[in-house]
């Protein structure tokens, strides 16, 4: 797998130093004992406990100490483990869909396959209407790109051999040589973007959200005529992809 670390990558990483601090702490750790075990400069670190307050990662206590909050009690516990995971990354992508103004979607690649595992839309932020199997349209979605750009290249070409390139709309890559020239080509910190390639009538992009093996995204889909809020709604994005990436490294 050729995963290079993006922002959101390495937030999560600091965010989980704190927490290993914090649950080596259960009578509280302030944030200067924090700073000073994980190295983390302070400026830094209040920001990272600002977000790990939100999600219910960590609670403040008295002496402005900081202890695990429920969040993190709930998704370490062995029982109903999965169904715990589901329904926090349920809260994040519900609180994306709202931030940026699209639909969410959280996709994985598992067993060879692009699978959408979880999404948030609604009524003013529809979903992408899956008129072909995503599963094997990976050559013409943000989605499917995004974990792609993630494999290596013997991944890659696997891949498109098992799924024929067929042509969706008009601007549809077909050409396997033109796509992992352009899949190798990706920057790991820019998004992936799908113009009309998947439907005509939608524009998506993708951020990767890889959490140890598994190789997974972050996407969100726009009306054509919203495609002007594509870039910044696609840096929102990315710039707010640390919790879900928490959530599955946890």
């Amino acid at each position: 797998m050729s995963f290079k670390p993006t922002a959101p990558y390495h937030c999560a990483q600091e965010a989980l130093r704190v927490l290993e601090t914090v649950s080596g702490h259960p009578s509280g750790v302030t944030a200067a004992e924090l700073a000073r075990r994980t190295g983390l400069d302070p400026g830094r670190l209040t920001g990272l406990l600002r977000m790990l307050r939100r999600e219910g990662y960590v609670q403040e206590i008295a002496d402005s100490a900081y202890v695990t909050g429920e969040t993190l009690r709930r998704l370490g516990s062995a029982h109903d483990r999965e169904r715990a995971l589901r329904d926090n990354l349920q809260q994040n992508l519900d609180r994306l869909r709202d931030s940026v103004g699209a639909a969410v979607y959280l996709s994985r690649y598992v067993d060879g396959e692009v699978r959408v595992t979880q999404y948030a839309a609604g009524p003013a932020t529809p979903a992408v209407n899956e008129w072909v199997d995503f599963r094997c349209s990976a050559h013409a979605t943000a989605v499917g790109k995004s974990l792609l750009t993630q494999l290596d290249a013997n991944a890659r070409r696997d891949h498109l051999a098992r799924h024929k390139m067929a042509r969706l709309t008009s601007r549809t890559i077909t050409s396997d040589k033109l796509l992992l020239s352009r899949l190798e080509a990706q920057p790991p910190s820019a998004p992936v973007l799908d113009l009309q390639e998947y439907a005509v009538g939608t524009v998506c992009a993708a951020v990767p959200v890889t959490a140890g093996t598994t190789v997974g995204c972050l996407a969100l889909s726009l009306p054509v005529r919203d495609a002007h809020r594509l870039k910044r709604a696609a840096d929102a994005l990315n710039r707010n992809a640390a919790p879900v990436l928490l959530s599955l490294a946890i």
